[in-house]
């Protein structure tokens, strides 16, 4: 059975339904926890009373800087809103880890960006070196993934598109809302990862609600594929992809021919020109709430809840 794990200003925290119990570490960051997962143990099984997880102010369970990777069009719904038909070659990029925040933090929207998106996913917190060259076959995820942590990869969409600029676009500081757990799993609980739903609303309308099984590179064929060229450490975050149901998506396939004859600044011009009648962006006062569980509750990542708000302006 996993363990959900809660990093305030103060410490690390056992979440024991609605109550935590402080662990009794000198970990600091996420890596040192996982290495000192026995006091974790013994914070589970203290039978102390403990705090109500409500008065506690969360902060993101990964701790930074760290190595953020992310894979790219990993869901098959999500394949189909973004246009693409037939085999997708898998493929990754890279977030600054600047962009982590907490899982009630509000998303910040920077003043040039009018075309925010969000993409619920899964993340993959490492608990062992990774090197270059592994192959990690299924029965090997328990040797070096350590727990899960639920994440939002906030997206700007024209800076993703017309300068495909994914590492800027998807950067900026508060565009990786994490947590709020981090739920360390057992040997045992891997075997129910594809059991995970995602789900994804914005002020109460759900947008995104997935399962595992719709993901086209599953865990240990991500890692495998990433160790090609990317070692990772302890510590470090791979989001493993977005179902569909985004704000984004592609047009019909003849607008997209016709696009395809234009130059570069006219096609963007005229796509953006319609993607500004679409209600679905983010703006400023929206909240997004997000889950992922299994529907026994064996794994359970807890509920994100992130306001929107402007560079400058008030939060909801």
């Amino acid at each position: 059975m996993s363990t959900n794990v809660l990093r305030t200003a103060d410490g690390w925290w056992v979440a024991l339904g609605r109550r935590a119990v402080p662990v009794d570490t000198k970990a600091v960051t996420t890596a040192e926890l996982i290495a000192d997962r026995g006091t974790v143990r013994e914070a589970a099984l203290s039978g102390e009373a403990g705090t109500p997880v409500s008065d506690l102010a969360a902060l993101s369970p990964v701790t930074t800087p760290c190595r953020v990777v992310a894979q790219m069009v990993n869901y098959r719904s999500h394949a189909r809103d973004s246009g693409f038909t037939g085999d997708i070659p898998p493929a990754f990029f890279r977030k600054a880890s600047g962009s982590v925040s907490g899982p009630g933090e509000a998303i910040v929207r920077p003043s040039h960006v009018k075309f925010l998106d969000y993409e619920i996913e899964l993340g993959l917190v490492m608990g062992a070196p990774l090197p270059v060259g592994t192959v990690v076959d299924e029965g090997d995820l328990p040797s070096y993934v350590a727990g899960l942590v639920m994440t939002n990869d906030v997206s700007a969409r024209e800076v993703q598109l017309t300068k495909t600029q994914f590492y800027e676009s998807k950067s900026y500081p508060t565009f990786t809302p994490t947590g709020p757990y981090l739920a360390l799993l057992e040997p045992e609980d891997f075997t129910h990862l594809l059991d995970l739903r995602l789900k994804l609303s914005v002020n109460g309308d759900l947008r995104q609600d997935r399962t595992l099984a719709d993901m086209i590179v599953r865990p240990a064929q991500a890692l495998t594929l990433l160790a090609r060229f990317q070692t990772l450490d302890p510590g470090d975050l791979l989001l493993t992809g977005t179902p569909g149901g985004t704000a984004l998506k592609a047009p019909p396939k003849p607008v997209e021919k016709i696009g395809a004859l234009l130059p570069p600044a006219v096609k963007w011009k005229a796509f953006f020109k319609s993607q500004a009648r679409n209600p679905h962006y983010l703006r400023h006062g929206d909240v997004v709430t997000a889950s992922i569980a299994t529907p026994d509750g064996r794994i359970d990542l807890g509920e994100q809840r992130t306001p929107v708000a402007d560079t400058h302006g008030e939060q909801k």
